[in-house]
């Protein structure tokens, strides 16, 4: 789906709230910023440009739209009053090295509306893989990595003792897991199927994307 979009030349205010951050406090009181907006889907991302002296150091930020979470609705607001503070600290407490920059603000946007959203670095220099190329020895390794971190998120998150021994020793837990992937992966490939043989109908109406 393509953003809509409009871009902005504009002179830095200066101004952050203070979960920003102090690098990038310290990246708006320079002498411009570019700002490029872009909506996908309901919600809105601004990249933000910050330049120095003499059109040097560049730093590229993007802010996101953190809207109200869906568990509202059964476990109450949030003790934060702006969403994206609620969405860095999560990240906070499950990430074991978080973002320099990662930080939250509330500003009104080009429709004249307030609305919370969360900093982070624009590329942050993660890695990633070509799943579909790996071989069993790299895809193997490859997914214990990925299990590894995500443990390790939990474990920073909740009780890591309570977590531990409602696992156990055996490995009723992993079979478990690995039983529900491949059940949702299939579940997946019977949804796509169900859905392209509506396209062809004529009973759904689809465009490609590129």
């Amino acid at each position: 789906m393509s953003p809509t979009g409009s871009r902005i030349e504009a002179r830095s205010a200066g101004r952050f709230d203070q979960g920003a951050g102090a690098a990038a406090r310290k990246a708006s009181a320079r002498e411009s910023v570019l700002v490029t907006y872009e909506e996908w889907v309901g919600t809105r991302a601004w990249i933000l440009l910050f330049v120095g002296r003499q059109n040097q150091a560049p730093l590229f930020l993007q802010a996101k739209e953190a809207q109200a979470s869906v568990l509202e609705r059964y476990v109450g607001r949030s003790a934060y009053a702006n969403h994206g503070r609620r969405v860095v600290e999560g990240q906070r407490l499950m990430q074991a090295a978080s973002d320099l920059f990662l930080g939250w603000l509330r500003f009104e946007g080009l429709a004249g509306q307030m609305r919370d959203y969360y900093i982070r670095q624009l590329h942050d220099w993660k890695g990633g893989v070509e799943a579909d190329t790996m071989r069993v020895s790299g895809a193997t390794l490859y997914s214990r990595l990925c299990g590894a971190t995500l443990a390790r998120a939990h474990a920073r998150l909740g009780d890591r003792v309570a977590i531990a021994a409602y696992l156990g020793k055996g490995d009723a837990f992993d079979r478990a897991l690995a039983d529900f992937s491949v059940a949702y992966a299939d579940q997946n490939e019977r949804d796509f199927e169900a859905f392209a043989a509506a396209v062809s109908s004529g009973r759904l109406s689809a465009e490609a994307g590129s």
